[in-house]
């Protein structure tokens, strides 16, 4: 057991929850048809949208079984950082408070997920 632990738990619950509620209240599909295509995907936004979700999935149980973290970490890093450019800057910082939909969650969680990958930092082979 490492110490990124509780930190891949936290990771893989955030991603499962996110996921998986979608798959039952038509979430999924409504993000592909109502927003994706709408902003220049069509007509591949569902198809997008689930991959997205299905990538979450993978990476949470990748996450729980520490396994190809870096590949699990690197590729949600990359969704979350187009949900930044796509859906979330517009709104500012703020999740709620001081706005609303903003960035500060996906922030936090690529900080968390660059934290599971480098847990002893960004050390070159040298400095070890």
């Amino acid at each position: 057991m490492n110490g990124t632990l509780l930190l891949r738990i936290a990771v893989a619950i955030i991603l499962l929850s996110h996921s998986v509620f979608g798959m039952f209240n038509n979430g999924i599909n409504d993000f592909g048809n109502l927003y994706l295509n709408q902003i220049g995907f069509a007509p591949f936004g569902v198809f997008i949208a689930w991959s997205i979700k299905i990538s979450h999935i993978i990476a949470a149980i990748l996450l729980l079984w520490n396994k190809y973290i870096r590949l699990a970490g690197f590729v949600t890093i990359f969704v979350l950082l187009m949900g930044i450019i796509l859906v979330h800057f517009d709104n500012g910082w703020f999740v709620v408070g001081g706005g609303s939909n903003g960035i500060e969650y996906n922030f936090l969680l690529i900080c968390v997920l660059l934290a599971i990958i480098f847990p002893n930092g960004f050390k070159t082979k040298r400095e070890s």
